[in-house]
């Protein structure tokens, strides 16, 4: 069936973390060859057809001035949708925020304890505690960073909620500072031992500008580390290139490519693995060079020149 957007109900827009690059892919993708997947729709009470599945669809059709989609209707209860289409999702897997999203939605608004939501999620109710309690407990604020796709959801979970409970003000303060350059797990961490072991000035400096603490925090460990010789550190260079390729082929052998790769993710996959085989084939040219040049008889000639 074709639908108007503007029929749509979109109530659930909020239970999902956006991805500025899957979402470019997505619009790049139906701007070439137009909707190929309809969205899910169920109706409600009132009549109002409910957007289950495919809001990145929604946008991009948005973006592409479309003024309607095609929609697939499912003829289950609202709630029951919800939870098929999570099902659905094999390739995706929710974190504990996205989760915690969707178990509050369901309990305020069909009105289910958390034994009924522990059953339907096949879960226990501590299962389901944990995770109300965490979207209760992490501030809205840093919520609708992750919702946006501004601040990795690990990071607000093992950083930034401690440090909401130690001082929500400065979590809220150091969730928008991060959010604009999408600042790192690690660098998040890193952000919340400081404040918590740092003085009145290094928390200050934390909160209003976490890029300077890093770069002096990466400075003095710099300064603090002793100097390798070149040979180790290409062997540890070396090393660390032979772990993410095992990793790489790891994942190629445990899950392939997956059925849904579209034409735009093939390509962006394409041009980074042509980059990478070029850089790594000018390593080995310049690492065979190098070493050519450093074999022993080349120095014994060098000392006798000279």
């Amino acid at each position: 069936m074709e639908l108007e957007l503007r029929q749509l109900d979109l109530r659930y827009e909020s239970l999902r973390k956006r991805s500025t690059q899957k979402e470019k892919q997505l619009l790049a993708s139906m701007a070439e060859r137009g909707q190929l997947m309809p969205i899910v729709v169920v109706k409600d009470a009132a009549g109002r057809f409910v957007l289950v599945d495919g809001y990145k669809r929604i946008r991009a059709l948005r973006r592409l001035r479309e003024d309607t989609a095609q929609a697939l209707l499912w003829d289950i209860e609202e709630s029951d949708a919800l939870l098929l289409e999570r099902l659905m999702r094999a390739t995706e897997s929710d974190g504990p925020l996205e989760q915690g999203w969707l178990l509050r939605e369901m309990r305020d608004r069909f009105s289910l304890s958390l034994e009924e939501l522990a059953r339907r999620f096949d879960k226990s109710t501590s299962w389901v505690s944990r995770r109300l309690g965490l979207v209760s407990e992490l501030p809205a604020e840093i919520q609708e960073h992750v919702r946006a796709g501004r601040l990795c959801a690990h990071a607000a979970m093992k950083s930034l909620l401690p440090l909401a409970r130690a001082n929500e003000e400065a979590a809220v303060a150091l969730a928008a500072a991060v959010a604009p350059r999408q600042a790192s797990s690690r660098q998040v961490a890193e952000l919340y031992t400081g404040w918590m072991s740092g003085g009145a000035a290094a928390r200050a400096l934390i909160e209003t500008d976490p890029w300077t603490y890093l770069r002096a925090s990466e400075e003095a460990r710099r300064d603090d580390e002793p100097e390798g010789s070149p040979v180790h550190d290409l062997i540890e260079d070396f090393s660390t290139l032979a772990g993410v390729a095992r990793r790489a082929c790891g994942r190629l052998r445990r899950r392939g490519l997956g059925p849904l790769v579209d034409t735009a993710e093939r390509d962006e996959l394409r041009e980074c693995s042509a980059q990478a085989r070029s850089d790594i084939e000018a390593l080995y040219r310049r690492l065979e060079k190098e070493m050519s040049d450093a074999r022993p008889e080349h120095a014994g000639s060098h000392s006798q020149a000279a």
